[in-house]
This record gives C-alpha cells, sequence and structure tokens, in this order.
C-alpha cells in the first residue's frame, strides 16, 4: 500500500465490511454458558476453520475480527437473534467475497448457543473490495466454480425465497436492476432460480428458489450477487436480504 495519513504502510489491504444477521427463533441450550458469547464463539470458530486473520500465524486469512452479538429473547419468527461484523481481506483474483465461509461461521456459532430456526438473513456486501478486471476468464463469477457442492442436495430441499438488494441512497440499483437479473438468469446453475424482479426507488426485490434453506445457500448467493454487480459497475456497498416463504425452513 502507498502510505496514507493514518494508515500504515505495512497495513494489509482489505475488502471492506462483511456484516451479517440472523432472524428467526432462537431457543437456547440449557447447557449453554453464556460466557461462552458470540464473540468468543466466533473467534473461536474462525480459528479453528482458518479463516480468521491473524498477524502471530504468518499469513493472511479471510476476514478480522470486528464484533458479535446474540439476542435468544428475541420475538419468535421475526426477530434478530445473532449478528457478526468482521474485516474483509482482500478479495484475490480468483476467489468470491467470502461470504459463503462468513456465514457457515456465523451458523457454526448460533447452533452452539441455541436451536435456530431461521427465518431470514440479512448481509451488508463491500462489493466496492472486488475488481472486475483482475477476474480470469475461467471464473468471471468465481463461485460458479463451487456450484457442485449443490447438487447433491435433497430435490425436495428446494425453497422458495425473497431477495432483497438495496444500495441505500446510492441509486445504482435501481439503474442496473434489470440487468442483473437477466445476469443471474443467465448463469448456467440452480443454486437459485431467479424468477420475477421488482425496481424500485432504492432498491429491487427477486423472488425465486434456493436449492436448499441454508446459511451456506444463501451465502453462496450473496458472494454470486455481489460480482455480478461489480461487473455492471457497482463500486458501493450493497445489502442483500434473503427470506424464506415458507414455513418449513428452519436450521
Amino acid at each position: 500500500m502507498q502510505p496514507q495519513p493514518g494508515i500504515a504502510p505495512t497495513t494489509r489491504p482489505t475488502a471492506g465490511t462483511l456484516f451479517a444477521a440472523l432472524y428467526g427463533e432462537l431457543t437456547p441450550h440449557a447447557w449453554h454458558d453464556p460466557e461462552h458469547d458470540a464473540y468468543q464463539l466466533f473467534y473461536q470458530r474462525s480459528l479453528a476453520m482458518g479463516w480468521l486473520e491473524e498477524q502471530t500465524a504468518g499469513g493472511p486469512g479471510l476476514w478480522a475480527m470486528n464484533d458479535a452479538g446474540s439476542h435468544p429473547q428475541a420475538a419468535p419468527g421475526t426477530g434478530r437473534v445473532s449478528w457478526f461484523q468482521v474485516e474483509a481481506g482482500a478479495v484475490a483474483g480468483e476467489r468470491p467475497l467470502p461470504v459463503q465461509q462468513f456465514l457457515r461461521c456465523a451458523q457454526d456459532v448460533t447452533a452452539r448457543i441455541g436451536t435456530l430456526r431461521l427465518s431470514s438473513v440479512r448481509v451488508l456486501l463491500p462489493v466496492q473490495g472486488i475488481d472486475p478486471a483482475a477476474r480470469p476468464a475461467c471464473a468471471a463469477v468465481p463461485s460458479m466454480l463451487t456450484v457442485d457442492w449443490f447438487g447433491a442436495r435433497d430435490p425436495a430441499a428446494r425453497t422458495p425465497v425473497g431477495v432483497r438488494i438495496g444500495s441505500g441512497r446510492d441509486p445504482v440499483i435501481p439503474a442496473v436492476g434489470r440487468q442483473l437479473a437477466q445476469d443471474l438468469r443467465d448463469l448456467e446453475q440452480d443454486v437459485f432460480t431467479c424468477g420475477d424482479d421488482d425496481v424500485a426507488a432504492h432498491g429491487m426485490t427477486l423472488r425465486g428458489e434456493l436449492a436448499e434453506w441454508s446459511c451456506d445457500a444463501v451465502g453462496w448467493l450473496a458472494a454470486t450477487v455481489a460480482d455480478c454487480a461489480a461487473r455492471l459497475g457497482v463500486r458501493s456497498p450493497l445489502s442483500l436480504t434473503v427470506t424464506a416463504q415458507s414455513a418449513a425452513g428452519g436450521l
């Protein structure tokens, strides 16, 4: 990095803030010790999986720890039960934003605290950290290289979902929304089948089906949306909320 005010030359580059909140119903385990809170558990799980940016470990990870919390007493079905925030590391040319790993870690941590019945997932995506020009031709949308993971699923696991994508005060999503929806339809994958779409003043809504109702599948979709948006010129953070449209979804 070039030296800048307030930034040490040795500071590793980052993609930006990655945030996730899980909504639904969380029934705490009777044996759960409150001292093992969401922050501690997320740190431990990230470290165990090799995803944590540890300066003492001798190599970069996927993110640096920021903050986390849980709310087991949230309103059943609609309340925020846990949330997590990290600083995502710089995105390699052939890799997507690490949203799939991030949400997998969030799910594992929440399951350590209690039994989760998930209704929706909200993610803040640092799309500004993606450089489409750095993508090799074989990985223009890097998450497409991992679609086979979902190929062996139970066909009955497909779940109708609503997907809300927002760009805050930036009008970029309304400007590229129709093309973004079409680009998702054109991808040769069935992890998310995109149905109709609505574009509004500050965002858009997609309706379709996920291969399964899991943080794994939501993470794959979020990373794919981020790359497709970046390819259309989006250079600002996006919020993405995925909500199950059936009462059957639970983790």
